[in-house]
C-alpha cells in the first residue's frame, strides 16, 4: 500500500475509533440520551473528519518530502476513513438499547483496533503483543476516563 494511503487510513481509522468511542461513552454516562449520542457521532463523523484530514494535510506539507498528489491522497484517505468508520458506530446506537449499543460499540472499536495493530506489527516485523497491548490499553484508558468524566459532568451540572 502506498505511504500516503497507509498514513490516511491508519490515522483516520485510529482517530475514528478513539474519538468516537470516547465521545459516545462520555455522552452516554453523562446524559443517557440516544439523541445526544447520535448527534455526537454525526458531529465527529463530519467535523472531526475534516479537522483530522486538514491536520494530516498540513503535517504532510510541513515534512516537505511528499508530492502534492501524495499529500492529497493522505488528506482524502484520512477524511474518508474517519468519516466512514465513525459512522459505523451509529449502527448499534440506531438498532439496540443504548447501553447495549455502547457495549457493542466498544467491542467493535477494540476489534478494529486489534486488527489494525496486528497489521502494523506485521508490517514492522515486531511481535504483535506489545503493539496490541499499547494500543488497546490506551483505548481502554480513554474509554474509562471519558466514562467518569461524563459521570462527573452529570453530577456537577445535571
Amino acid at each position: 500500500m502506498k505511504h500516503s494511503l497507509k498514513t490516511g487510513l491508519s490515522f483516520g481509522l485510529t482517530s475514528a475509533i478513539i474519538t468516537t468511542l470516547g465521545l459516545m461513552v462520555g455522552l452516554h454516562s453523562g446524559t443517557h440520551s440516544r439523541l445526544a449520542v447520535i448527534g455526537g457521532v454525526l458531529t465527529i463523523a463530519i467535523a472531526d473528519a475534516f479537522s483530522d484530514a486538514m491536520g494530516i494535510h498540513i503535517s504532510e506539507e510541513a515534512e516537505n518530502v511528499h508530492t502534492e498528489g501524495e499529500i492529497w491522497e493522505s488528506t482524502l484517505a484520512t477524511f474518508i476513513s474517519k468519516f466512514l468508520f465513525a459512522l459505523t458506530f451509529l449502527v448499534p446506537v440506531l438498532t439496540l438499547d443504548l447501553t447495549l449499543a455502547i457495549i457493542v460499540s466498544i467491542i467493535w472499536g477494540l476489534l478494529l483496533l486489534t486488527v489494525l495493530s496486528f497489521h502494523i506489527a506485521r508490517s514492522r516485523n515486531v511481535p504483535p503483543g506489545r503493539v496490541l497491548l499499547e494500543h488497546i490499553a490506551t483505548a481502554i484508558m480513554i474509554i474509562v476516563i471519558t466514562h467518569y468524566a461524563g459521570d462527573w459532568i452529570s453530577s456537577t451540572f445535571g
